[in-house]
């Protein structure tokens, strides 16, 4: 390309901003909508570019404070600290923690922290800090009732709302000494290590892709569509430069320019909402994932491909719409009767997105790994196809519609028939995101069987299983005995368990005696009767190899206790079995488990087991009760900080398949805001263009009421056709997905249909929201010209 050719490029292009931006209130206000439309959509992207930055920063925050991968100490020194677990549940909230020991003047400090917290003393999150001092922590301020010395800086902190706390102790030591809860505890000269990555299996994988792909699919729909906000006036400008002397080439050139400007200062205007969006991060808390606004940082290659793509898209997307309009110095062909738009070429997308996708049939997580780029590509092209066939079925419905009906309907499929494609463009971008949606929808709910499982637990027999590290027999019953008496629990079950032998020294696997009351030993054997001093017999379990019990029977002689070799405490106990112990059938416990060995009542069991049994803490609660399990949770910590209450449920479900899931359900919400804010612009800009024939339409007489209602149908028609061809595509994506997942084929439809009311509910909210607007151009200054 010479320069001179150049020049003429550089005169029309400046020609067009000049337009863009010239014009009167007209013209800025036609490239402000368009600014904004684009500009919506550019934060969006922004933010999106951003996502893995925030999580690697979230996830090296993490990390940074971990003691998980650490190497630990073998003995005590200046630089070394004792180190626990304490994370809690509480509500709904995860509240996560570290209880501290240190053991020298050098003890290393964890991020974030200045100095430790001594006993009884709290460091705390900034979030957790605000969530105790209101009226929803003040259960948790029960259980974490130490003093407050000091807040976690951000450097030790996931994310602004982060609920985590140092809890200050010195009886660290003493569980390190005890070789029952010794393995808790570690003993470290620093924190953080590098984590092993598990990679993520093809389904995984696959759905990361899918929920990216399908939810930046409408913010292009919407970028696309904004850059043609205005076309019918700016066509009849270029009408006016043809008039003048300008060739066809030449305002191509200009309307090119024009939407360059428009893109440009939606690239400004999407910045600006990216920074602002970027500082209002941390008041965002969705699903307690939460970033600080430094996290929010695009890689700059992504950021710079936004820079250039979106500006490239726009003037594509107008030269591309000036393909099917004749601009002659008299007119604009376009307003007389289109020529029917054809389908064949707009059936080529889906078939083609399908054709790239269904030979990946069956794959699953044992068929090997997808193709990244094909799938994306076929789920883009099978999108696409929602956009390219609604114009086309918009324009065979109402062009079948007749003359009948109330003049609010005529007027619409009037107005639809004249220009079905601006009505189409409107929802294009809700019909994509509704058509994702399903797809995802069904994907999730097809390969969620593949990671959750049954737990085989019963919360209808017991809502909490409390597992005690420490084998106290004095603090376990303690500990019983407080929660029994807690408000909202209506039946507590205390099994101790230990072990064993033939011989005081078990040299094989061992016989396991389960020690409780009547009503304990019911949960885990089919008792014909029972009173204080019976023993039951197990049945061998066909596992008892696998976990290392040994079956006994009644009469054997056996040692308790102190059975495999600790020099620590009191000598194995020898005991007998009664001789007249009947055998009984095992029962599953509330856990799903089922034991074998010996069912034995307290005035039959073994004395002077010392601290080797472990003790397990069965609770039924009240469900009218619902702070109940909080209390369970207070006691349990209080009288045992590395006690894990665990709350009782049917099914588990992998914490990657679920966070994925959130990230959907979190990018939803961030796409369904743009598109609510993208369609109410490109209503008030439909309105605009038409406010003088609105105004007109008024002085001579037409109720206000027949063209607010037209201007619902307007909207109406074309988002049920879109939704309807939206449920198609996204069945259809979905089947293809499920075959390449390898998963039977169903159809969740309350899923299905709450995404078309979702999608539905937005259009129809933002058309209320237009109706002011809508009033305020029926007035007589509407017919105003510049």
């Amino acid at each position: 390309m010479n320069q001179g050719v150049l020049r003429v490029w550089a005169r029309d292009l400046a020609l067009g901003a000049r337009f863009a931006f010239g014009g009167g209130r007209e013209g800025w206000t036609r490239t402000l909508l368009t600014g904004l439309g684009v500009g919506l959509g550019v934060a969006l992207l922004l933010v999106t570019s951003a996502v893995p930055s925030a999580l690697s920063a979230r996830d090296g925050r993490g990390a940074a404070r971990s003691v998980t991968f650490v190497p630990e100490a073998e003995r005590p020194g200046p630089g070394t600290v004792l180190t626990a677990g304490a994370d809690q549940s509480y509500r709904s909230y995860g509240v996560d923690g570290l209880l501290v020991q240190p053991e020298g003047a050098s003890a290393p400090l964890p991020p974030g922290l200045k100095e430790y917290p001594g006993p009884g003393e709290l460091a705390v999150s900034p979030a957790l800090d605000a969530l105790m001092k209101t009226s929803e922590g003040t259960l948790l301020r029960e259980r974490l009732d130490g003093r407050i010395v000091s807040v976690i800086g951000e450097a030790g902190l996931v994310g602004p709302g982060d609920l985590y706390f140092y809890e200050g102790t010195d009886r660290l030591s003493r569980y390190a000494a005890d070789p029952a809860t010794a393995s808790y505890v570690h003993r470290v000269g620093g924190f953080g290590a590098e984590q092993e990555k598990r990679p993520l299996d093809p389904v995984l994988a696959l759905l990361v892709v899918l929920v990216f792909v399908a939810l930046l699919m409408p913010v292009a729909v919407f970028i696309a569509a904004a850059v043609r906000f205005g076309g019918d006036r700016r066509d009849r400008r270029l009408a006016a430069l043809r008039l003048v002397g300008a060739d066809a080439r030449t305002v191509r050139r200009i309307a090119a320019g024009e939407a360059l400007a428009g893109s440009l200062i939606g690239l400004v205007l999407g910045t600006g909402f990216f920074f602002l969006a970027r500082q209002l991060a941390p008041a965002v808390d969705l699903y307690q994932r939460s970033v600080f606004p430094a996290d929010l940082d695009p890689a700059p290659w992504l950021a710079a491909l936004v820079a250039v793509a979106v500006p490239a898209a726009a003037v594509a997307v107008t030269l591309l719409a000036l393909r099917g309009v004749v601009i002659e110095p008299l007119g604009v062909v376009r307003t007389a009767t289109p020529r029917r738009r054809r389908i064949w070429w707009r059936l080529l997308f889906p078939l083609a997105g399908a054709g790239l996708m269904v030979p990946m049939a069956g794959r699953g997580n044992d068929g090997g790994r997808f193709n990244t780029y094909q799938v994306s590509a076929g789920v883009v092209l099978l999108l696409i196809g929602v956009t390219a066939l609604l114009p086309w079925v918009l324009e065979r419905f109402v062009g079948r519609l007749g003359g009948t009906g109330p003049v609010s309907w005529q007027l619409a499929v009037r107005r639809l028939q004249v220009a079905s494609g601006t009505g189409a463009r409107l929802v294009n971008g809700i019909a994509v995101a509704v058509a994702g949606a399903i797809a995802l929808q069904m994907l999730f709910a097809g390969t969620s069987a593949l990671y959750t499982e049954s737990t085989g637990q019963d919360p209808e027999r017991a809502s909490v299983s409390i597992l005690t590290r420490g084998n106290d027999p004095a603090r376990t019953e303690a500990l019983a005995a407080k929660i029994a008496t807690t408000e909202g629990v209506t039946k507590v079950l205390p099994l101790r368990s230990t072990s064993a032998s033939p011989a005081p020294e078990a040299e094989g696997p061992s016989v396991t005696l389960t020690i409780g009351t009547c009503s304990a030993l019911a949960e885990l054997g089919t008792l014909p009767s029972c009173k204080d001093g019976d023993v039951f017999v197990l049945p061998a379990s066909a596992d008892r190899d696998r976990y290392g019990s040994l079956a006994a029977k009644a009469g054997d002689k056996l040692f308790a206790g102190n059975v495999h070799g600790n020099t620590d405490g009191p000598a194995a106990v020898p005991w007998t079995v009664p001789a007249g112990a009947p055998t009984v059938a095992p029962r599953k416990d509330p856990n799903g488990s089922l034991r074998d060995g010996l069912l034995v009542t307290p005035a039959a069991a073994p004395q002077g087991l010392g601290d080797f049994q472990s003790t397990q803490i069965y609770v039924q609660l009240d469900p009218k009760a619902p702070d109940a399990i909080e209390r369970v949770r207070t006691a349990s910590y209080k009288a045992e900080p590395l006690a894990v209450p665990m709350t009782l449920q049917p099914t588990s479900t992998d914490d990657r398949f679920a966070s994925i899931r959130t990230g959907l359900f979190v990018g939803a919400a961030c796409v369904l805001l743009l598109i609510g804010a993208s369609l109410l612009v490109s209503q008030l800009e439909q309105l605009r263009e038409r406010k003088k024939l609105l105004a007109a339409l008024v002085a001579f007489g037409t109720k206000r009421s027949p063209l607010s209602l037209s201007v619902l149908w307007q909207t109406a028609i074309p988002i049920g056709l879109g939704l309807g061809l939206a449920t198609v595509v996204g069945l259809t994506l979905g089947t293809v997905l499920m075959r390449m997942a390898a998963v039977p084929v169903r159809v969740d439809w309350i899923s299905v249909a709450s995404m078309i009311g979702v999608g539905a509910g937005v259009a129809v909210a933002v058309t209320l929201l237009s109706l002011p607007p809508l009033l305020r151009l029926m007035r007589p200054d509407g017919l105003r010209t510049e």
